[in-house]
């Protein structure tokens, strides 16, 4: 069976950099009939926080996302402790001395000879100098010459040189993990069989290709997606605090608006609203990914909440629309919502006192208009018959007719259609309206 993760750090609240990619794991793990495994890699200590693990969990269920498991690296370290004296067994990691400042130094010159950053293990003498002085040691993974191969469903055929690369730094001189070993370590212990992640993890990848040969377990199939930008091609890092799935929640986007729009972003397909989990989940295909960053756009993702409130029954909001809409005013405004919150506006518009927005040169006309509404409280053919027969009496028609109509009982130039909302504003405060009154 097909296995793939979310594996976030609570050490904040996910964003919609995260979120798309758990929305991907996940798409494709339900598209192939396999498991999705949510873990949580909180081995930072002290950032990682249980408010933030719940947030996780929230943003995810509102999101529509479920996981058949879920994992926790902080409950799992005597895992990474086998793994890494088996390595150390074998000669595939090693002790290192060297400060921050020397690894700097290091790779500074030998940028300035032309030469790639690579980590260079001391002489005997220098290590034992360094014993010596009783430094504490950190830990690397000893990287093997040769090329390092893997197909990506993304990217197609990756080719890296080991020679090319460094020897990574698995674990800190405080005995704390990085990330490389311990995600290795639990895809391996968990089957997983697709990792998809950012394109920033590449080169990660190739080191931990080796490190799950070195620990004798078939490395997962890879998938490295182009990371988002802004609308100008800009990196998202500076707008993340107001990206985060918990401020969009609270400004009204759909979880499906948001789920079609991050589903179909950087893909061939159309970026449209789709009108449930399942639709995303029949067309997912790794085929139609793009090479190319896809640009996230807050006003295509309105537009797209928008077209999710238009086909929304009133039963699936009727929990958390705001007190007094009824259904019929969700069936007359709906088609022109952006936000749930929205509805208010035209609810308070229909049963508050607005001042009406009359020209002078229409007053007369629609005074005479106020006198040809039908007697009795208007329905859903008064509209019709009404405008009819204000056409027939004074000529007006088209823009003519509509607007002033409009404008005098929303006070606005446009909104829903005024068939159904009429209804709600009922005749009498339609009538002090047409006639210039607040009402």
């Amino acid at each position: 069976m097909t296995c793939f993760r979310f594996a976030p750090s609570p050490t904040g609240y996910i964003h919609v950099g995260n979120a798309r990619m758990a929305l991907i794991n996940w798409l494709a793990a339900k598209h192939m009939s396999g498991r999705f495994i949510l873990r949580l890699d909180d081995t930072d200590k002290e950032r990682s926080k249980d408010e933030y693990a719940d947030a996780i969990r929230e943003d995810l269920g509102w999101l529509g996302l479920d996981w058949d498991g879920e994992e926790k690296q902080s409950e799992r370290l005597s895992a990474y402790e086998e793994a890494f004296n088996h390595l150390k067994a074998a000669g595939r990691v090693y002790p290192c001395y060297e400060t921050p400042e020397e690894l700097d130094y290091m790779r500074k010159r030998l940028r300035a000879r032309g030469l790639p950053p690579i980590y260079t293990p001391p002489s005997e003498e220098k290590l034992q100098s360094y014993i010596d002085e009783g430094r504490e040691a950190h830990w690397r993974f000893k990287l093997t010459p040769g090329a390092i191969e893997f197909e990506d469903l993304v990217r197609g055929a990756v080719h890296f040189e080991a020679e090319k690369l460094s020897d990574p730094v698995i674990r800190r001189h405080d005995g704390s993990w990085l990330y490389m070993l311990p995600s290795a370590v639990d895809d391996r212990d968990m089957d997983m069989t697709h990792v998809i992640r950012g394109e920033d993890h590449v080169a990660n990848t190739a080191l931990q290709v080796q490190m799950f040969e070195a620990m004798g377990a078939a490395a997962p199939t890879f998938a490295h997606l182009p990371l988002m930008t802004d609308i100008e091609g800009g990196g998202l890092s500076k707008r993340l605090g107001s990206l985060a799935l918990k401020d969009l929640r609270a400004d009204g986007v759909e979880p499906l608006a948001l789920a079609s729009y991050l589903a179909h972003l950087g893909t061939s397909d159309d970026i449209k609203a789709e009108d449930s989990l399942q639709k995303l989940i029949d067309a997912f295909d790794f085929t139609h990914f793009s090479r190319a960053a896809p640009k996230f756009d807050p006003a295509q993702l309105s537009r797209l909440n928008a077209q999710v409130l238009h086909a929304t029954d009133f039963a699936d909001v009727a929990d958390h629309v705001p007190a007094g809409v009824t259904e019929e005013l969700w069936n007359a405004v709906r088609a022109n919502l952006e936000r749930i919150a929205d509805v208010k506006i035209w609810h308070d518009i229909a049963i508050s006192d607005i001042v009406p927005v009359i020209a002078e040169d229409d007053a007369a006309f629609l005074n005479q208009a106020a006198g040809l509404l039908p007697e009795g409280e208007p329905d859903g053919e008064t509209w019709g018959t009404w405008t009819k027969a204000v056409k027939d009496a004074t000529g007006r028609k088209g823009k003519g007719l509509f607007m002033p109509l409009r404008k005098a009982l929303t006070g606005l130039e446009h909104g829903p259609e005024l068939k159904a909302y009429l209804p709600l504003i009922g005749r009498a405060r339609a009538i002090k309206r047409l006639m210039g009154e607040k009402g």
